[in-house]
């Protein structure tokens, strides 16, 4: 059941998700998200993978919460890893969204969960909830005002409108914009560059970046000082080091 709602397809180093259930505009009932969950685990705990593309496919990329599972009292939200078995508790691995089509409720909110999002340029993203007497719960009022200038955050969560990609785009929430039903391409491209990277610096800067966002900057120069010297204990370190000076590729081992 796990494959036919979230399909996970191998290309190299990196791993694409692709949220399986069109028929319902990729909404998400507790069955998905706990599909989700586990190939979010399995991507986490395979040191072969190194970074991952979340995608609906060339329709839509999500729009949220399956609202007759909802209705019948399901959430869709999973013991340890929460909405959508992602949002709450995202992988330590980098994660790209490559959204076509409408990203919205809890679609835009699994994109805003997103380390970057690579979007097509017929693509759009909002929080509809206020419309339906909901609440977005998932992080989107969180989320999106600290990517967002306030005052455009605040319209979309007041308004329910939802805003065009380009528009986004240049306000810098989405990384990439591109041509309709080439998200999914231009997202792999990114991951594959980061795939290139050092696996442990990748990680660490991950978790550093999210570490430190809301911390006053004093406090961030401590906390991100253990995953430093993590990375510099590391036979990567030294690797990357010795491959610099050699003026060939390094050879990452993770280690």
């Amino acid at each position: 059941m796990s494959a036919d709602l979230i399909r996970s397809d191998r290309r190299g180093h990196v791993l694409v998700l692709t949220i399986n259930r069109p028929a319902v505009r990729n909404a998400f009932d507790l069955a998905t998200a706990l599909a989700l969950e586990k190939c979010v685990d399995e991507f986490d705990a395979d040191a072969t993978l190194r970074a991952s593309v979340l995608t609906g496919g060339e329709e839509v990329f999500s729009a949220g919460v399956d609202l007759k599972a909802a209705a019948s009292g399901e959430r869709p939200r999973t013991t340890r890893r929460g909405w959508f078995g992602f949002i709450e508790v995202p992988p330590e691995k980098p994660v790209i969204a490559a959204v076509e089509g409408p990203a919205l409720a809890g679609g835009c909110e699994l994109a805003l969960a997103c380390d970057l999002i690579v979007a097509s340029q017929t693509s759009s993203f909002g929080l509809p909830e206020v419309r339906r007497g909901l609440i977005a719960s998932a992080g989107g009022l969180i989320r999106l005002p600290r990517r967002l200038p306030r005052a455009v955050a605040a319209e979309m969560a007041l308004t329910g409108d939802a805003q065009p990609a380009e528009r986004l785009y240049s306000l810098g929430l989405i990384n990439r914009i591109c041509a309709p039903t080439t998200a999914l391409a231009q997202a792999l491209e990114l991951a594959e560059r980061i795939a290139a990277n050092a696996p442990l610096s990748v990680l660490a800067t991950k978790h550093i970046l999210a570490l430190t966002e809301a911390l006053p900057e004093h406090r961030a120069w401590i906390e991100q000082q253990s995953d430093i010297e993590r990375v510099r204990a590391s036979e990567d370190y030294r690797e990357g080091l010795i491959a610099f000076r050699e003026k060939r590729p390094p050879r990452w081992q993770g280690r």
